[in-house]
């Protein structure tokens, strides 16, 4: 496995750095934290027709067919400019999608993601936090040729600008802890449905959203009655993987902005970076941020392979919960008090990075996976398995 970037990946890595550098200064993503919408249309057209959004999709769908690492670079590259456009949210619902959806759901959402014209969501969270089959208890009922849905799913990305959402409910009783679960593919435009905005600390659009009967048709049904857990657990895991990639490339532009600022700050007649404390605060964010892409195109790579990637995501996850956060606030430490003021630029990738640990699961949550395969079996430990069991008390 060679986890480096060749050089087809170098070139696409530098065209959309060139691209997001050019097009979104620090200034538009404030825009966009005070934007109903929380991002400019007109830039996600163009990123449809610069073919990132149909990236890692099928060619049949109007999409490149290309592999998720190539996705990874681009998201990445995203979190370096903190870009303010749903694309995480979207490409982990359209690649669920296109994995595992009918011909008529792939057809009806793929060539409009692809287009720009259809933005993707999905929703997972309720009132238990953990990502566990047990705590999903949003209900769908059969009834006639539709199900009716009721339930509640918080922190829910770009529902406001989302067309269609993944979400999983209870169709059965558990008799084992990851059966009685389905996935349906839900217009967010179907009466009953209902949103209230969060207030975050990245300012982004995140909502709680209510289902009170609301009737979608059978035909919405993921994969199969009652088996939607297997498929669930891919969902996360490949979301969780490309904001991984995001944390990475976030949490690299704010070590480089602290890191020059470093050379060029004075105290004592002499530059802050000439003192050894803060030399070695510098050599550990880079290790860091690099640790975790690392991680990351492990992670990415084993899912392009059709390996099981289910404990290297949690690698990721809970390596760049830690690291990257912690480099942000290094970053903080070295521009010291002006670093924390909200009109400092630096204030951005901080509240991004910060946000994003906290999301699809805490460090104890990955690690816990993690355990679980080095202890749980006897024998060989055979990492890469994918499942979210239910949790140890805690």
């Amino acid at each position: 496995m060679d986890i480096l970037l060749n050089e087809e990946e170098e070139m696409l890595k530098k065209s959309a750095r060139e691209f997001l550098e050019a097009e979104c200064p620090p200034s538009l993503a404030r825009d966009m934290e005070k934007d109903p919408l929380g991002y400019p249309p007109e830039l996600w057209k163009r990123l449809a027709d610069l073919g990132w959004l149909g990236l890692a999709l099928p060619e049949k769908y109007d999409g490149q067919g290309l592999p998720l690492t190539h996705l990874g670079i681009i998201l990445g590259e995203v979190g370096r400019a903190i870009v303010p456009v749903p694309l995480h949210s979207t490409m982990t619902a359209a690649l669920t999608i296109a994995k595992y959806g009918t011909e008529a759901q792939r057809q009806e959402t793929l060539s409009g993601v692809s287009r720009g014209a259809t933005i993707l969501t999905w929703a997972f969270t309720e009132r238990d936090p953990r990502f566990t089959p047990e705590s999903i208890q949003m209900q769908a009922t059969a009834h006639g040729d539709a199900y009716i849905l009721n339930g509640s799913k918080m922190f829910v990305d770009n529902f406001n600008v989302a067309q269609k959402c993944l979400v999983p409910c209870r169709t059965a009783p558990p008799s084992h802890g990851k059966e009685g679960i389905s996935l349906f593919l839900v217009d967010t435009s179907t009466a009953g449905i209902s949103q209230t905005p969060l207030v975050t600390m990245a300012k982004d659009k995140q909502s709680k959203v209510d289902f009170s009967n609301v009737r979608v048709p059978k035909a919405s049904l993921v994969g199969k009655l009652n088996e939607g857990w297997p498929i669930v657990v891919q969902m996360l895991d490949m979301g969780t993987a490309l904001l991984c990639a995001q944390m990475e490339g976030a949490a690299r532009k704010n070590s480089e902005m602290a890191t020059d600022y470093a050379k060029h700050r004075i105290a004592f007649g002499r530059p802050i970076g000439s003192f050894q404390s803060v030399q070695h605060m510098c050599a550990d964010m880079l290790m860091w941020v690099d640790g975790t892409q690392l991680l990351t195109y492990e992670a990415l790579w084993r899912m392009d392979q059709g390996l099981p990637a289910g404990i290297e995501v949690s690698q990721a996850k809970a390596f760049a919960n830690e690291k990257c956060e912690a480099a942000v606030r290094y970053c903080q430490m070295i521009h010291g008090g002006i670093g924390f003021i909200m009109e400092f630029n630096q204030n951005l990738w901080f509240r991004r990075v910060s946000a994003w640990t906290m999301r699809l699961g805490t460090t104890y949550e990955h690690r816990a996976r993690i355990a679980r395969a080095l202890l749980d079996r006897p024998g060989p430990v055979r990492l890469g398995e994918s499942q979210y069991e239910a949790a140890p008390s805690r």
